[in-house]
């Protein structure tokens, strides 16, 4: 089709063209940008955690006034909560994914004060930590028992260079730190503390996944209780007991010290899915606002075509009259839009890289990939001919007498 008619039309209707671009050059950058930031978020959310969700609960708690022996106390809670039936197994931690805060620490290749360390969250872990939370070693061996050490204790050390501990990383952090080869024996340093590496986990995300490093955790055997930061991770048999095993905790944890306080309580899944919850709603709300930007931008393209076949009666008639068939006059009105569409299109890509490059400085997201552009192209090109199609289809079916006599 000769495009030159319809480039002639448009530029005695540059008004109207130029908000119809605007338009879809607007939708375009948003939508673009939506898109790229729901699907980031849904990525993070099915991020594999590493750990069980759906057979752990957690309990914590905190004494009234100052703990004579957290640690004994801790030992006699643990022994309670495993001999509920239907527990699995029970262990202390000090942190766990999906939560707003972590425990952290730096390890480097050497202890030179100027060597290049790698940043992790850092899990205390007491006695069968690795059996409860479900974590899957793909190279060396969980903790001994002797390389367990009191938290309590340990702060009481005031010279920190006689400290020898081992550490287990995750895949993602000895990957980093070793590059080249084997992390297994290796040793690493903590400042000036060696640690050995014992183990690999597949998985362990960090606590906070805000970071770009959600993947780089280690775990050290450092035993904590209860009123120093430990929290109760107990791992059940069957889920569907979740709710029995933890009001059976409860009640075995008050028995053993009815002078404390519970400061959390719920399953892994619930902590995930309060973690997620703001997530959550801002795919649903972005969801929403493209859903709704893109039907005022087919209502406008609706509105615009409909006012053009309007003022074109006559024009349309004449072509009728000598010749044109309905099919012509169709395609007439999708070509129009189509190119409205592609220079908005273009327009539209120019400001979602824009836009994507100034959330990256205010809220560090990633570049925005390529392939989101001609996604973004190729939807609002088929949002454009779905709505230019019904005015086109009334302009085709204006019989040559009547467009004539409107004349």
């Amino acid at each position: 089709m000769d495009i030159r008619p319809i480039l002639s039309t448009l530029t005695r209707h540059k008004t109207a063209a130029a908000l119809i671009v605007l338009e879809i050059a607007l939708s375009c950058a948003i939508i673009c940008n939506a898109l790229f930031i729901v699907s980031q978020r849904i990525e993070t959310m099915n991020l594999a955690s590493g750990i069980d969700d759906m057979n752990l609960l957690e309990i914590g708690l905190s004494g009234i006034g100052k703990q004579v022996d957290g640690d004994a106390r801790t030992a006699e809670d643990i022994a309670s909560l495993r001999s509920i039936p239907g527990v699995e197994n029970v262990t202390i931690v000090n942190q766990l994914p999906y939560q707003g805060g972590s425990w952290n620490t730096s390890l480097s290749v050497s202890p030179d004060p100027d060597a290049q360390s790698i940043n992790g969250a850092q899990y205390q872990v007491g006695e069968n930590a690795l059996k409860t939370l479900g974590i899957k070693l793909i190279a060396g061996r969980d903790f001994n028992a002797d390389e367990y050490q009191s938290n309590d204790a340990l702060e009481k050390v005031e010279d920190l260079s006689t400290l020898r501990t081992s550490t287990i990383l995750s895949e993602a952090m000895a990957k980093q730190l070793f590059p080249d080869g084997d992390a297994i024996g290796k040793t690493l340093y903590m400042a000036n503390i060696p640690v050995t590496v014992v183990g690999v986990a597949q998985t362990l995300l960090r606590p906070n996944m805000q970071n770009n490093n959600r993947t780089y955790s280690l775990m050290f055997p450092i035993r904590m209780n209860f009123s120093n930061g430990g929290r109760y991770i107990i791992r059940v048999a069957d889920p569907s007991r979740r709710d029995e095993v933890m009001k059976q905790a409860l009640a075995a944890l008050e028995k053993n010290d009815p002078n404390r306080l519970v400061w959390t309580k719920l399953t892994i899944e619930e902590k995930r899915a309060k973690y997620f919850a703001n997530d959550r709603d801002m795919i649903g709300l972005l969801i929403i606002i493209s859903g709704l930007l893109l039907l005022v931008t087919a209502l406008g393209i609706i509105g615009l075509a409909s006012f053009w076949v309007q003022q074109r009666t006559k024009q349309i008639g004449i072509r009728r009259a000598l010749g044109a068939t309905r099919g012509q006059i169709l395609r007439y009105f999708q070509t129009e839009n189509f190119l409205l569409a592609g220079i908005g299109i273009v327009v539209g890509m120019l400001l979602a890289y824009l836009l994507n490059q100034w959330l990256m400085g205010r809220y560090e997201l990633p570049r925005l990939p390529l392939l989101y552009l001609p996604v973004g192209a190729v939807l609002l090109w088929m949002l454009g001919q779905i709505a230019v199609f019904g005015p086109a289809r009334r302009a085709a079916a204006i019989p040559p007498a009547v467009a004539t006599r409107s004349a």
